[in-house]
């Protein structure tokens, strides 16, 4: 997987084009300018611009809600009485 794709890859996860439609567009092309030089002066100053940006669009992401595990407790929970219930009334 390239750095492109791995940066795609991250900025679809963070909902990037939906926070900051322009500064997703940025790093990609900072991507894109790294993996076509082979200068490690540009290569260092793409990688501290685009690591820069990075940081503000992980702090821009929505934050996203996953169930722990009192939210498993209480979903089963919810299956079994849902389950007694269709029993009880002979389903």
């Amino acid at each position: 997987m390239s750095l492109v794709d791995k940066i795609t890859h991250e900025l679809e996860d963070l909902h990037a084009d939906e926070t900051s439609p322009g500064m997703a567009a940025i790093v990609l092309d900072l991507a894109q300018a790294m993996a076509s030089t082979d200068a490690p002066t540009a290569k260092a100053v793409a990688a501290r611009e685009l690591r820069s940006i990075m940081a503000d669009l992980r702090k821009l992401a929505p934050v996203e809600v996953k169930g722990d595990a009192v939210d498993d407790v209480g979903r089963k929970r919810a299956e079994r009485r849902a389950a007694l219930r269709k029993q009880a009334a002979g389903d």
